[in-house]
């Protein structure tokens, strides 16, 4: 009977220890799982690192945008007059010649001959008309021989002319000072009338076709300022609009604009394609932001704003603390005071303990820098400037780099030791 009764509670034993490990377990595992939510609850993202700009009224230089060909004031293509074999050339690639430059020479043996034959005879003409007329004058010589000698040394005289002018042929010479490109013949070739030699260009002054829609022809005007650029970025040089095109192309309702630039250095090629600005009267007190600081999404464009974070409210009293105040308040006894003087010495230490965590928290707090998502109205763009019309006050601090990962009421902090709106070796330049 012992043995059985002492086996019931070894068992019993066994089952309240499986029990308590079991529900041990169980509690912990309970109540990690919730300190992992409520921390992941109450946990708050880091701040973001961004860079901004503070907007303020600035001047802004409107302008109307085009897309350029450049050509030399003066250009062509050179070509012979007449045919024959090239005997000389006189000139090589990229070389500036003077105006009335001879540059190719071609085969004029039979020319030059015809034309010393042709002054001989105009000499021998020229003698006998001073002939006929000595003896006019002495009363011996008939008026139709003087006329038919006057008439015979007129046209030796116009056959050497002649004659010189078909000599003259044989020379390609340069109508104007440039730049002579790569020569398109050899010597010992036959040349037939138009054939091309060379191209001459010159390069000291170049203009600029391009064209714009016919809503902008209104701002346009003779003598405006130009500048025109090789790519996206700098414009470094400046011309101004020689000539507009009195007609608007009726296909494509675009004007014709000519302008003339100054190529000193010998940068702007003929042929080459340019950006071009038609620079307009400046105007005051416009707000605009890098390009960099303007988002495009399918509700519309924004901006982000750093602001002040509004600080947290105090946390009303708790309504169960009241009566427990209440109760402290009534009159009681000398033994019921006395019992309570250690309670309330007892809560000093919680209080304080409370207080002392509460003020880490709130150290915590004060880098208050949230994100503020504010849609805009953009208008004109500039040299990696947009203006923005409408939802930007002046004053305003603008994220300008960073917005694919930042979100409404985000917190941030920023850092403008780097600005996203400049290459980097300005920035290095100026470090």
């Amino acid at each position: 009977m012992f043995k059985r009764i002492l086996r019931i509670a070894i068992i019993a034993l066994v089952l309240l220890v499986l029990v308590v490990v079991v529900g041990g377990i169980v509690g912990f595992n309970f109540l990690r799982e919730n300190g992992i939510k409520q921390y992941f609850a109450t946990m708050k993202p880091p701040a973001a690192t961004v860079s901004t700009t503070v907007a303020r009224p600035s001047s802004w230089t409107p302008g109307v945008e085009a897309i350029g060909t450049v050509r030399a004031v003066r250009g062509v293509d050179l070509t012979v007059e007449t045919t024959g074999i090239v005997k000389d050339i006189l000139f090589h690639a990229n070389q500036k010649v003077a105006d009335n430059a001879v540059l190719l020479q071609l085969d004029a043996g039979v020319e030059r001959a015809d034309l010393d034959a042709q002054k001989a005879q105009a000499a021998l003409d020229q003698t006998s008309l001073a002939r006929a007329l000595e003896l006019t004058k002495r009363g011996v010589g008939s008026d139709s021989t003087l006329d038919t000698a006057r008439a015979a040394a007129s046209a030796s005289a116009s056959q050497v002319t002649k004659l010189q002018a078909v000599l003259d042929q044989k020379q390609l010479t340069a109508p104007f000072g440039g730049t002579v490109g790569i020569p398109k013949i050899d010597i010992g070739q036959y040349l037939a009338p138009g054939t091309a030699v060379v191209t001459l260009q010159d390069l000291e002054t170049m203009r600029v076709d391009f064209s714009v829609p016919e809503q902008q022809l209104p701002l346009l005007k003779i003598g405006q300022t130009i500048r025109l650029g090789l790519g996206t970025g700098d414009m470094p040089f400046a011309g101004a609009i020689r000539g507009i095109d009195p007609k608007i192309d009726p296909s494509s309702r675009l004007v014709n604009i000519r302008a003339e630039v100054a190529n000193p250095d010998g940068k702007l090629t003929p042929g080459q394609f340019v950006q071009v600005r038609v620079e307009l009267p400046e105007e005051q007190n416009v707000l605009a932001l890098p390009q960099t600081a303007l988002t495009t999404s399918l509700y519309g464009d924004y901006i982000f704003v750093v602001q002040q974070a509004k600080p947290a409210e105090a946390q009303p009293a708790k309504p169960e603390e009241k009566p427990a105040a209440a109760a402290t308040d009534k009159p009681a006894d000398a033994k019921p005071a006395v019992e309570a003087k250690p309670a309330t010495d007892a809560a000093k230490p919680a209080d304080k303990a409370a207080a002392d965590q509460a003020k880490p928290a709130a150290e915590g707090e004060k880098p208050a820098l949230v994100l503020s998502q504010v849609f805009v109205k953009p208008g004109r763009r500039n040299d990696g400037m947009v203006e923005i019309v409408e939802g930007l006050k002046a004053g305003d601090e603008v994220v300008t780099a960073g917005q694919n990962r930042l979100f409404n009421g985000m917190s941030v902090k920023v850092d403008n030791t780097i600005d996203p709106t400049k290459s980097a070796n300005k920035q290095a330049a100026q470090q």
